[in-house]
């Protein structure tokens, strides 16, 4: 590609010696903005986390976010512009993989004169850009949080992916990645994200929050909205839709699909044996089934098999996959609690 726009904002200060910073890798649709600042007051995706006195305290690290290559919150993906047509690069966009997510990053942070992290910080889709960016940059983290990942994506996640995929490539606004804002695939993009968010909760939480509470007692449909469940997934999928470009989505989610940290080495503990943290800690949730806790476990094993201060986290959150976006009662003290450790042993 002749140039690349890569977003990314930060919070706190950089020290002399550049030895106090965070990143964070995110997953597949949030934007740079973790947290408000001066520049930005508006509340970020993961506000509660970040910011002075915080469990990511902005008092002692300095933290970088960056959007993904491939996103369409500020970095370039097949929403921006190609400059030899004038126009969105749509499917003319090249495919990427996890791997080039990675190595984006590392260009910002030579951009900011950073040459190692304190901590790097990967939830969700970011853990998976995280383990693909210290197998190319193998001494570039301290510390490593990982959080509600994996090392490669199982057959359960694929498949809810690709339905997604088939959800929005099926609508006939889709115009094969030529549709316009006046021809959107919205219902595409309205399923897919409807799928994406039963995927990303618990049947017991939606149980405990919904259970049978209908809405059209007297009149029941033969399809559409007669439970309080039904209308909570469509207000969701409708604020979504126009949010986020269905192309990125496609790019984003089959890179998920694709990556496998294994690939070439045999064993995950033979393809994490090149990184040389200090320690690492990753944290699941018993709930989640996009990301189940077996593959946490075996993670934190692979990091333990080749000599890193390596341990599992396992919290019993009843908000599956988005737990850390939502249960704060229990992440903000276990990563409070790894970043103390962190730095009382600097």
């Amino acid at each position: 590609m002749p140039q690349l726009t890569l977003a990314y904002e930060t919070w706190g200060t950089l020290n002399a010696d550049h030895s106090n910073a965070v990143m964070i890798l995110t997953g597949i649709s949030p934007s740079a903005h973790a947290s408000s600042s001066e520049l930005d007051p508006s509340e970020g995706w993961w506000e509660p986390m970040i910011g002075p006195g915080c469990a990511i305290d902005t008092r002692r690290n300095f933290v970088v976010c960056i959007n993904s290559l491939g996103s369409c919150k500020g970095s370039t993906g097949p929403d921006s512009i190609n400059p030899k047509t004038g126009r969105p690069y749509r499917l003319a966009f090249p495919e990427i993989t996890i791997w080039d997510v990675a190595k984006a990053a590392q260009w910002v942070l030579n951009h900011l004169g950073i040459s190692q992290l304190r901590m790097l910080v990967g939830p969700s889709m970011g853990g998976m850009s995280g383990l693909a960016w210290l197998a190319q940059f193998p001494r570039g983290a301290r510390h490593f949080l990982c959080i509600s990942s994996a090392a490669y994506a199982e057959p359960f996640s694929i498949a809810i992916r690709s339905l997604q995929r088939e959800a929005v490539v099926s609508d006939p606004k889709w115009h094969h990645g030529d549709y316009t804002a006046q021809s959107w695939p919205e219902n595409g993009m309205r399923l897919a994200r409807k799928l994406g968010m039963i995927s990303y909760r618990s049947a017991r939480e939606w149980r405990k929050r919904f259970g049978r509470q209908e809405q059209n007692r007297i009149k029941p449909k033969l399809y559409g909205m007669n439970y309080t469940v039904e209308s909570y997934l469509e207000n969701a999928a409708r604020k979504f839709v126009a949010s986020y470009d269905p192309c990125s989505y496609v790019y984003l989610s089959r890179a998920m699909d694709w990556f496998d940290v294994r690939d070439g080495h045999g064993s995950l503990a033979k393809a994490l044996s090149r990184i040389k943290l200090q320690s690492a800690r990753i944290i699941g949730v018993e709930s989640d089934i996009l990301f189940p806790l077996h593959q946490q476990a075996e993670l934190a094993a692979a990091f333990a098999a080749n000599g890193v201060d390596s341990k599992l986290l396992e919290l019993p959150s009843e908000q599956g996959h988005d737990s850390f976006l939502v249960d704060y009662q229990r992440f903000k003290p276990a990563t409070r609690a790894y970043f103390k450790e962190v730095l009382a042993g600097e």
